[in-house]
């Protein structure tokens, strides 16, 4: 039965970034609050989807600069770059079977493309500029077109100047509902995203030397969906169902709800046997499924907590409204296994990827560089401090693109050894494909489906891969400044 945590979406589910259109569907309608307002009422609950399997979903995205509102006064609102007319948004919600349609409009004054993290997809639609599709110049548009293969929690951002455009909020959220999913009694999206902002609002520096040679640049504020310590409203005794998600360039969390039973149900979208939210690291783009039960009474409260710190770091409240639900003793559920490929992996070749510093690093001045055919300075990092087998992105004065990492044999299965020789924490990310993570040399690991994979300090972690997917993909640590310094290669399938 309908609530007011479910909105139900139009039967052609039409979305306009920046219109009334993706305030009523995209935010389920559910009035999300200003920063500035205090808190905000809800999270960004989600609507039921009720558009039947093979229908399209259309959104557009305008990429622009937008002000609004992070600090409180007498700060002032900040210079964002956003999808959609606020951060956080657009927030599409699909059915698995549908097919999305998404047009770039580049509102910018430079080049930019969408890359769909964590979707299974065609190469051409990956969104790599000068790998995969030529770059969506100031005032051109561009379509993306695909039917996700896969249910789970998805976002998507920039693939050239992510470390400034990701760090001023570029960046939406894909989630493919699953159609044989258990109900849930709230759907909520929580983004954990730090800003690089001072006390006046303006931004400052999203990479530096010190921080692209050693763990990353940290912004100053930590915020959840885009506010500072919000309230996020769950029907009182309630089954939640909270994505989580670390978008942040740098900081890796580990997030804990404080006062509840807490179950993790879904890594990178991927579903995973329920088991005890009690310490799973996240690096940058890695998002979570957490359930877990409201408080059984109006005004009780839980806290979103952050303990991957010296001290725990409090960032939001989950607050309890309305009657309390009739449910019943508290027990995790399961979500419907995805059809994701299984590797053989007793004929599967190990294929060495190291991550390390550069032997010697590198500078350029990519501006200066005639023709670059296959980049050009938004795309290329004036310096290098980290390789990938001892190859930095791109070698070769960055005037052509580098050869493969590895070229693959498609249908065949392989495991890569991801090979950790630096003292830093690498959230290691494969476009085109969800591995399997098997084992590391230096803790235990449970079994199980990502996208992307945090490499502990001197740490060998193998993953597994059926290469049915052709095409050149990327390869790299979602630490923003690591993969615009040097730790990005890319793998082809053929």
């Amino acid at each position: 039965m309908p609530h007011r945590f479910a909105v139900p979406l139009s039967r052609r589910a039409l979305l306009r970034a920046g219109g009334a259109a993706v305030a009523a569907t995209a935010l389920g309608g559910t009035g999300l609050a200003a920063p500035d307002a205090g808190a905000l009422k809800t999270g960004l609950a989600g609507p039921a989807p009720v558009a039947a399997a093979g229908e399209l979903v259309e959104v557009e995205l305008i990429a622009k600069q937008r002000m609004q509102r992070i600090l409180p006064e007498p700060a002032d609102p900040s210079p964002l770059i956003t999808y959609a007319d606020r951060f956080p948004g657009p927030i599409i919600r699909m059915r698995k079977g549908q097919r999305l349609r998404a047009t770039l409009v580049n509102g910018l004054d430079e080049h930019t493309s969408i890359h769909w993290h964590g979707i299974r997809l065609p190469n051409l639609e990956d969104g790599v500029p000068y790998l995969t599709q030529p770059p969506t110049k100031p005032g051109e548009r561009h379509v993306y077109e695909f039917t996700p293969p896969d249910a789970g929690s998805f976002f998507f951002h920039p693939h050239c100047n992510t470390v400034e455009l990701l760090g001023r909020g570029l960046a939406g959220i894909l989630i493919v509902e699953e159609p044989d999913a258990p109900k849930f009694d709230a759907d909520v999206v929580c983004l954990v995203k730090d800003w690089q902002l001072d006390k006046t609002g303006k931004f400052g520096a999203f990479i530096t030397d010190r921080g692209a040679a050693r763990a990353g640049t940290f912004g100053s504020l930590s915020t959840v969906n885009g506010a500072i310590d919000p309230v996020i409203e769950v029907p009182a005794n309630g089954d939640i169902r909270a994505r989580l998600y670390n978008i942040d360039s740098t900081r890796v969390v580990d997030l804990r709800v404080e006062g509840a039973e807490a179950w993790i149900i879904a890594v990178d979208g991927n579903p995973l046997p329920p088991r005890p939210l009690d310490g799973w690291p996240m690096g940058p783009a890695m998002r979570i499924d957490v359930l877990f039960r409201a408080p059984a009474k109006a005004g009780q409260t839980l806290r979103l907590t952050n303990v991957y710190s010296a001290e725990p770091k409090p960032l939001a409240t989950f607050r309890a409204v309305g009657p309390g639900l009739p449910n019943k003793r508290f027990k995790p559920r399961a979500l419907p296994a995805s059809a994701i490929p299984e590797p053989d992996l007793k004929d599967a070749p190990i294929i060495p990827m190291a991550f390390s510093a550069t032997a010697v690093a590198q500078s350029f001045d990519a501006a200066a560089l005639p023709g670059l055919p296959y980049a050009d300075a938004l795309c290329l990092s004036a310096k290098t401090f980290w390789a990938i087998n001892q190859q930095s992105w791109p070698e070769g004065g960055h005037e052509r693109l580098p050869p493969p990492l590895v070229t693959l044999e498609k249908g065949r299965s392989y495991i890569f050894e991801l090979a950790n020789l630096t003292p830093h924490l690498h959230p290691i990310h494969i476009h085109g494909y969800t591995f399997k993570v098997l084992s590391s040399d230096s803790r235990k690991v449970v079994p199980h489906h990502a996208d992307t994979v945090l490499l502990e300090p001197k740490e060998r972690l193998r993953v597994a891969i059926k290469a049915d997917n052709p095409g050149d993909w990327m390869f790299h640590c979602h630490i923003i400044e690591h993969q615009d310094t040097g730790m990005m290669g890319y793998i082809r399938v053929a």
